[in-house]
């Protein structure tokens, strides 16, 4: 597969309109032992101080994830970790920045323990790094806020952080980085999908799930912009046996496509429902669908009986030597399922992007702070700079006291200023054996005419961090 690069322009709004195009992960899962490293990385030196005494510089540096071991998103648990240890065991430990190894432990926040989880992290855990405040973050930001005023600490680097709203992140005062872009991007790059395809009626399905409602918002709205009918919008309950009556409904409004904003295995039920129906759709979803859980829970006999079923995300450049690095790594990695072995796993090279720009900019700022890692972010990501494509070869060029422009698998390592990533955006279908397919890459252009439509934006008084915000 060949998916040509974008290369992102350093103008302020193009910045800002790709960001909030990117397609946000509303899921995140992790092994079952709270608290404990998670599986292939070394154990950590145990520490309960609040605010832990300055490291030396051989001392490890916990990373600790906010995980969702248990819940509605616990099927993703061990893909999810894995995802954010292979950058930390296979690349970034060989030679770590500031000479500091990283250990990975990981916190269960279930469906509503984020901050609880957190506050574990920082309090108990002496956590450095804190991956992927996501989407309970409104009700524990005011914690946040005071402990990072006072200890400048953690960094924030985030997989699944895509219910925060676009203007929340991205400064030392909030040093939030999402790997892939807002919640309410996803539902409407589906409809971006839809109108190329000649799409005319819709029904929206969506879960009620934060990240999910706000995608389902953004599909209503970029629908009616690109002249779409919504027939109805449909908002269930999470982990229900059946959609079967949801499906009769789907029946009834005779749709000409689905836009679905929901779990993997979710989503999966609702499809085999509707094809036992009888149904024969088109069914655009998110993220979640690269999971394995997915067609898993489909098998692959539902395909062929539908007009398509696909969803649309993010992509990765195949044709950049940053692929060429991690796509072989990865697979040469140990796995606990086969299936995870695929390097085209959205969670795989989004979270490694992530993660490596994180470790990037931690050696470029020269310290653990956020207050000296936030802005490096933002410059080992932008032009001017030696363009570089591998950890290795970006930590050498840094070292050698060089501007370096990092660029990624799923893009450049540009974020907006509030600390969304810029990435490739594409709807990505199945194939009748259950494989993902050639990408399809969306129209950039159209998107801008429709996205102040679908933007979240918090009210903060005052407008920079530290304050207070409503959304």
């Amino acid at each position: 597969m060949m998916v040509s690069s974008i290369k992102s322009g350093r103008i302020v709004i193009v910045i800002a309109v790709l960001a909030l195009l990117t397609a946000a992960c509303t899921s995140g899962a992790s092994p079952a032992a709270t608290g404990t490293p998670a599986a292939a990385t070394a154990a950590p030196a145990e520490t309960t101080a609040a605010t832990p005494e300055p490291s030396a510089p051989s001392e490890p540096v916990v990373v600790c994830e906010l995980a969702y071991y248990t819940g509605g998103f616990a099927a993703y648990g061990k893909s999810l970790t894995e995802d954010v240890a292979f950058p930390i065991t296979e690349v970034i430990n060989d030679d770590p920045p500031l000479g500091r190894p990283w250990t990975l432990i990981s916190e269960d926040i279930g469906d509503d323990h984020e901050g609880q989880a957190a506050k574990t992290c920082l309090e108990q855990r002496g956590a450095e790094i804190l991956v992927s405040i996501a989407h309970q973050y409104r009700s524990y930001r005011e914690y946040m806020m005071e402990y990072w005023q006072d200890h400048d600490s953690p960094l924030g680097p985030s997989v699944h952080g895509g219910a925060i709203p676009g203007n929340l992140g991205g400064k030392s005062a909030e040093p939030i980085f999402r790997a892939q872009g807002l919640d309410e991007a996803l539902g409407m790059s589906g409809i971006l999908y839809a109108e190329m395809i000649g799409v005319k009626k819709v029904v929206i399905f969506a879960t009620q799930v934060e990240g999910f409602q706000l995608a389902a918002g953004g599909a209503e709205k970029a629908a009616k912009a690109a002249g779409i009918e919504v027939l109805a919008r449909i908002d269930v309950q999470t982990e229900q046996a059946s959609y079967r009556a949801e499906a009769q409904r789907i029946a009834q409004l005779a749709p000409d496509a689905v836009i679905v904003q929901a779990g993997s295995v979710e989503s999966a039920t609702l499809i085999k429902n509707a094809a036992e129906a009888g149904l024969s759709l088109h069914w655009i979803g998110e993220t979640g669908w690269i999971q394995t859980e997915f067609i898993g829970t489909l098998g692959t006999a539902p395909i062929s009986s539908q007009k398509s079923i696909g969803f649309a995300a993010f992509s990765y450049n195949e044709t950049t030597p940053a692929w060429d690095y991690f796509s072989k790594a990865w697979a040469s990695a140990p796995h606990t399922a086969p299936a995870d072995a695929d390097p085209k796993g959205l969670y795989h090279f989004s979270t490694y992007d992530l993660l490596v720009q994180t470790a990037l900019a931690v050696e470029a700022g020269g310290s653990y702070k956020a207050s000296d890692w936030a802005p490096a972010m933002h410059e080992v990501g932008e032009a001017p700079g030696d363009v570089c494509y591998t950890y290795a070869e970006c930590l050498a060029l840094i070292r050698q006291g060089k501007d370096i422009n990092y660029e990624g698998i799923t893009g450049s390592g540009t974020y907006s200023d509030g600390g969304v990533n810029d990435v490739l955006q594409a709807y990505t279908p199945f194939g009748t054996d259950g494989k993902a397919g050639t990408p399809v890459i969306l129209d950039v252009e159209r998107a801008f005419e429709i996205i102040e439509l679908i933007k979240t934006t918090a009210a903060c008084t005052p407008e920079n961090p530290p304050n207070k915000c409503e959304w």
